[in-house]
């Protein structure tokens, strides 16, 4: 088993060091750069990557990707189209694609990246995927159940009701049948019925009419009041700046900011080069 690294010397306090934009020998300045520093922030990291480098096949998606996320902090990591955030997203759960060739990834000091995929939701990875993957012919409560088949197990099912009543209401329905947002609803709740320690959401707005990303959000809201360690990854950027503590911005597979998300609202010429907005 591989020896975790020594622990990283603590970054400078974010209340002085509001962002951070690298060179590309790894220092702060205004040219983005290649290489992404890690930023604990004076708090001990609770999910770590480190470095990782990610492939499909031949082609290079993720490239040295590094950042810490505190326990109960919610990231939102962005970016334009195909700058890597799915791909690390899914590198982090340990899918088998993109494929993992270097770095690691450490989860409440465990290794993940020694780890497949079914190994790392036991340990508390928690994925919600961009296309909701609802199993066709059970109904909610049973896409829900079969979540708890093995332990550990998560929040009740009763629980996950509380928090989306409409699932409640719709327990015997069919959950491909439901509405785009409501299978999005069943979507994070079956990965709550299992005991997560790091939400990973992956375009939970997509498709949704206004209405119902809003009601999106105030569950989201929720979920980030008890504490839940988070990342997000989301095209509309402003409505995931406005949940998360704090943003990293990927360029062409590198991390080319991390700091406060509010730091990101306030600057219009960083969205605008980065993100389009």
């Amino acid at each position: 088993m591989t020896e975790p690294r020594p622990p990283q010397a603590a970054a400078p306090d974010r209340e002085t060091r509001p962002h951070t934009l690298l060179d590309d020998d790894g220092f702060e300045g205004k040219v983005p750069g290649k290489k992404p520093a890690l930023t604990t922030g004076g708090q001990p990291a609770f999910f770590s990557c480190w470095d990782i480098h990610a492939y499909y096949g031949e082609s290079y998606i993720v490239q040295g990707v590094s950042f810490d996320v505190r326990e109960g902090e919610i990231v939102a990591l962005l970016g334009r189209n195909g700058a890597g955030k799915t791909s690390t997203l899914r590198a982090i759960a340990r899918l088998d694609n993109p494929e993992l060739r270097q770095g690691e990834l450490w989860l409440d000091h465990q290794p993940l990246h020694e780890m497949k995929a079914y190994q790392a939701s036991r340990t508390g990875v928690g994925l919600v995927p961009e296309d909701r993957r609802i199993i066709s012919g059970l109904t909610v409560q049973e896409n829900i159940e079969l979540a708890q088949i093995a332990p550990p197990h998560g929040w009740t099912v009763e629980r996950i009701y509380n928090l989306f009543p409409r699932l409640g209401e719709r327990r015997q329905q069919e959950g491909t049948t439901l509405s785009g947002g409501e299978q999005q609803m069943l979507s994070i709740g079956r990965t709550l019925a299992r005991d997560v320690k790091l939400l990973l959401l992956d375009e939970p707005y997509e498709g949704l009419a206004p209405v119902i990303v809003q009601e999106i959000e105030r569950t989201l809201a929720q979920i980030k009041d008890l504490g839940m360690t988070t990342i997000i990854v989301e095209q509309n950027a402003i409505a995931a700046l406005h949940l998360a503590d704090r943003a990293i911005i990927l360029d062409m597979g590198r991390i080319v900011f991390d700091g406060k998300s509010q730091d990101v609202l306030d600057d219009a010429d960083l969205r605008q080069q980065y993100l389009a907005i």
